[in-house]
């Protein structure tokens, strides 16, 4: 696999982190497909490195899946909205 650092300097992968923690840590994969602006699969297959980085977890709910982040997604994303934030001011 790539370098993690390879993977969060993408926009897709770091939106969907900050999209998870915007929603109060509960959202589907088909709403983040939708605010990244990717496709479902990409966003599965993103997600998916982001459960072996320990950054999210699935969690069933009847039939829906919920991701929620760790600890670790959880400080990462902070670190990724603060950035985005940093990088609006020099739009």
């Amino acid at each position: 696999m790539k370098d993690i650092k390879d993977l969060f300097l993408q926009k897709k992968p770091a939106t969907i982190l900050v999209g998870i923690k915007k929603g109060n840590g509960n959202k589907y994969a088909s709403v983040l497909s939708k605010e990244a602006e990717c496709t479902y699969s990409h966003a599965v297959k993103i997600l998916n490195k982001f459960e072996e980085q320990e950054l999210v977890e699935f969690n069933k709910e009847g039939r829906r899946k919920l991701i929620d982040l760790t600890e670790k997604g959880e400080d990462l994303a902070d670190n990724l909205e603060n950035l985005f934030t940093t990088m609006r001011q020099f739009e």
